[in-house]
């Protein structure tokens, strides 16, 4: 598929063909579904944590007499039961990570890569160096391509002067072509990739 590219200007910048293994196939819900559980799941850090009645320092010595109290017979002031005894079944720290295999990883991405060609969302821009460390500027820019919630991939390193001019712009995201992630291509409404993004991603799926 072609594609026009555009400068940050807003100029005509020629065309570029794109290949349909990777943006022109038909976007699948499942697919994207299972890699977005997967990252979600991954991010998580799995820190929660109670104690159990091992873990509570109370006495364990029988506190009641074996009759005539009238009440249970209770060995111990740890016990779940009690106000400030252990949490029975609580959660400990775990990974919630899942397996996901690579090539449904692999998968995943161009899925998400087609959804954003297809659904008119994908932007290619030849460069982003050029422009000034003004996070103004750069604003005024954006309000002049309508780049008003976007993900802004690069190629293997970001120009500093955009990064520096950009961090501050909410709803706008900046990464390198290594950072590029199903998540944060499905969260912003519109996908910007540099042509050199796009040349490290057909050498990826080469």
């Amino acid at each position: 598929m072609d594609i026009q590219v555009t400068s940050l200007d807003g100029k005509d910048a020629g065309s570029l063909t794109l290949k349909d293994e990777i943006f022109g196939l038909e976007p699948r819900a499942d697919i994207l579904h299972r890699m977005v559980r997967y990252q979600g799941l991954k991010a998580m850090a799995g820190t929660h944590d109670v104690k159990n009645r091992a873990e509570i320092a109370l006495t364990g010595k029988k506190w009641g007499n074996q009759k005539g109290g009238g009440s249970a017979r209770h060995g111990s002031r740890r016990a779940p039961q009690f106000r400030t005894g252990g949490r029975a079944f609580g959660p400990t720290p775990r990974s919630h990570a899942i397996d996901l295999p690579k090539k449904v990883r692999a998968l995943a991405l161009k899925h998400a890569l087609s959804a954003k060609a297809k659904a008119g969302e994908l932007t290619v821009v030849d460069t982003l160096a050029g422009s000034a460390a003004k996070t103004a500027t750069l604003r005024s820019t954006f309000g002049n391509l309508n780049w008003s919630n976007a993900l802004i991939i690069d190629g293997a390193e970001v120009d500093k002067n955009f990064a520096l001019a950009a961090r501050n712009i909410p709803h706008i995201d900046v990464l390198p072509i290594q950072g590029i992630n199903v998540v944060d291509i499905l969260r912003r409404n519109r996908l910007v990739l540099t042509k050199a993004a796009v040349e490290a991603l057909e050498a990826r799926f080469a």
